[in-house]
């Protein structure tokens, strides 16, 4: 099967999964083709999945039966928000994402403005393994200063995107902020290989629970919320992600004394994961 067949057949099950109705005007609109070439791929489609979708005239369109079935696709929850996400972002436009927008909104954040020719630049770095010259504006300093770095792969902490390089200057592995890097120049080609960034390449186990103060109703709450099982999560993390992990859910070494309403869930192997910590601080 051609790909583009293959596309819109699973933009047909998406629909009839998500929406529960389909019609060929959609399948025409989004991928620009005749109304007779949308009918035939309805027709492929009901062969494949028979019983999934009859015609519905009050509905001028094929909708899902009782015994509708995946033939083409796998439905994901976390794709169809991502979708979501972007359209709420700014990122993309309503018309750029497979399925109708339903009423949603997402939090506003302060706008991280990056240049995409340094994004560019970044990108050609991390493909060819060079160094390159970054301007870059610290928090150390009031003026941006050049320093050369090595970067090996972007990173993003929930809030912002970095870009994790080896720095000439200090001699480590670190996180640069992307859209604090103001202007790029100059490449070399002796880029230090990422393959020895310890705390990129090294996981750690951090395994989390309901705060201990929290009632019976409102601990299997959050035991659903963060689909625990047995009352804990465990999350593999690259280590020099720990700092933006523990930082985002406030997993600190106050978590435990804080009021459960304000923190719903601690830290269960604490120790392990502050000498992890510990040790990233110390990595060169």
């Amino acid at each position: 099967m051609r790909w583009g067949i293959e596309r819109r057949l699973e933009y047909i099950e998406a629909r009839l999964y998500w929406e529960g109705v389909v019609n060929r005007g959609h399948v025409s609109e989004a991928f620009g083709i005749s109304s007779q070439q949308a009918s035939a791929d309805f027709a492929r489609y009901m062969e494949l999945a028979p019983g999934n979708t009859v015609y519905d005239r009050s509905r001028k369109g094929y909708v899902a039966t009782e015994s509708f079935r995946h033939v083409v696709t796998r439905p994901d929850a976390g794709r169809y928000l991502a979708q979501l996400r972007l359209v709420g972002d700014g990122a993309v436009g309503e018309d750029d994402v497979d399925l109708p927008v339903p009423a949603f909104d997402v939090v506003p954040g302060p706008v991280r403005k990056i240049d995409a020719g340094v994004l560019r630049s970044v990108l050609a770095a991390i493909r060819g393994k060079l160094s390159t010259e970054v301007l870059y504006q610290s928090m150390s300093r009031p003026e941006p200063t050049w320093r050369w770095i090595s970067p090996h792969a972007l990173a993003f902490d929930g809030f912002r995107w970095h870009v994790r390089s080896r720095c000439e200057k200090d001699g480590t592995y670190k996180d640069f902020v992307l859209a604090r890097m103001r202007e790029m120049r100059s490449f070399r080609p002796e880029g230090v290989d990422g393959e020895m960034d310890r705390g990129w390449h090294e996981r750690v186990r951090v395994i989390i629970g309901p705060h201990p103060g929290l009632s019976e109703g409102q601990r299997k709450a959050i035991e659903v919320d963060y689909a625990m099982t047995g009352g804990v999560s465990v999350v593999d993390v690259r280590r020099c992600f720990l700092f933006y992990f523990l930082k985002r859910f406030g997993l600190d070494d106050d978590a435990k004394e804080r009021r459960p309403e304000d923190q719903h869930v601690i830290l269960l192997n604490d120790e392990d994961v502050m000498s992890a910590l510990e040790c990233g601080r110390s990595d060169g």
